[in-house]
């Protein structure tokens, strides 16, 4: 029997019905069209589901969409904003951190959770806080680069990467 949820995704409000056993990932992607969030292992073991549930990176295959009722959530698709996209998105791109892309979504919410709680990591921080998305294309230093290029220091010392 069908449930419903109410779920506020990148800033709109979703109201749908779910069957129980239903995962966020393919509500995410099979009711609200919202591909950027890759569905891999199913496990938890690749990260490239990651979304932003409640200020937290999450595997989204691992909870039901009925967990996320009255909830927040973030995808890579409401990362841009209103200046176009993310600073992280962008540093991606400079940087050469895409080769396939598969895994580009959840590494870049990954890395932006993780400067909405320290603007400026260590190399060895960042690497723990990708300890969970796996990337087989481009060997992750280019990754670090990026992420490295859209921290307060990089970014003259302004206090969020979501600054202009």
């Amino acid at each position: 029997m069908k449930k419903r949820i109410r779920v506020e995704v990148n800033g709109i409000l979703h109201e749908a019905l779910v069957e129980p056993r239903m995962t966020l990932v393919d509500f995410i992607r099979d009711h609200l069209g919202l591909t950027g969030t890759k569905k891999g292992c199913d496990l938890g073991n690749c990260g490239a589901c990651t979304v932003i549930l409640e200020g937290k990176v999450v595997n989204s295959c691992l909870i039901l969409a009925l967990e996320a009722d009255r909830k927040r959530i973030l995808t890579i698709e409401g990362l841009a904003g209103e200046h176009g996209e993310h600073p992280l998105q962008r540093a991606f791109v400079e940087y050469g951190a895409i080769q396939c892309g598969f895994c580009t979504p959840g590494m870049i919410l990954t890395a932006k959770a993780l400067l909405d709680q320290n603007p400026d990591p260590t190399e060895e921080q960042i690497k723990e806080a990708l300890a969970g998305n796996l990337c087989r294309c481009t060997g992750y230093a280019k990754i670090i680069e990026a992420i490295k290029a859209v921290t307060t220091r990089a970014l003259g010392g302004r206090k969020s990467p979501d600054d202009p």
